[in-house]
């Protein structure tokens, strides 16, 4: 059975990932990366199989990468000075970083360039999930486009901290066009802490917008 927790991050990471989308569509690779999902999936149970946290970590990730800026996999872009999102405080403890290296490593093998890793992200965030229930438990519409911009200030200032007032927070969660029930979803974003440290053929031709 899934956590509480997970439950909660689970229904508030679609929420958001909701309010940012626009134009994703079913079967979106069908034509020019048919079996995208597949590989995904594949992979994703894989590693989840050994490590059931993955799940409420990929979560947790995709969270965070669709709070700045929308759902864009700017959470991966590095630089070497350590300016991106993904070396901002709040985002330090994430994870799951080097399995989504894996899936982009074989979707480039076999599809050289088509499938984003916005939307590996957002596919890793359900099939984690899906892992324990052998089956798909929601759909994932396709077609996001990979950021190029990435500043670790932002990440300071948007995401969600947990000693930040009741006003602060609903200022926050306001601007994601989500409202006050989704606070609730702040008690898990505490639970998950790793170390990460790997670089990413996601980010490589990224253009780094300094703070």
């Amino acid at each position: 059975m899934m956590k509480p927790s997970l439950v909660l991050l689970l229904a508030f990471s679609l929420a958001l990932a909701t309010s940012v989308a626009a134009k994703l569509q079913k079967d979106f690779y069908k034509k020019s990366c048919p079996q995208a999902e597949q590989t995904v999936q594949t992979i994703i149970w894989k590693h989840v199989a050994g490590n059931p946290e993955l799940a409420a970590k990929f979560l947790r990730l995709f969270f965070h990468d669709c709070f700045v800026r929308g759902c864009d996999a700017s959470i991966l872009i590095d630089s070497k000075a350590k300016d991106t999102e993904k070396f901002a405080a709040p985002n330090l403890s994430l994870a799951g970083f080097d399995v989504i290296e894996d899936v982009k490593s074989e979707l480039e093998k076999e599809c050289p360039g088509v499938v984003s890793c916005a939307d590996i992200i957002a596919l890793a965030a359900r099939d984690s999930v899906s892992y324990q229930f052998h089956r798909s438990l929601w759909e994932v519409k396709l077609g996001r486009r990979d950021g190029k911009i990435s500043r670790s200030s932002e990440a300071r200032t948007e995401i969600p901290s947990p000693n930040d007032d009741f006003s602060t927070l609903v200022g926050r969660f306001a601007k994601k066009s989500l409202d006050v029930k989704d606070l609730v979803v702040l008690s898990v974003l505490r639970e998950q802490r790793s170390e990460i440290t790997p670089t990413f053929a996601c980010a490589v031709n990224a253009v780094i917008d300094e703070d």
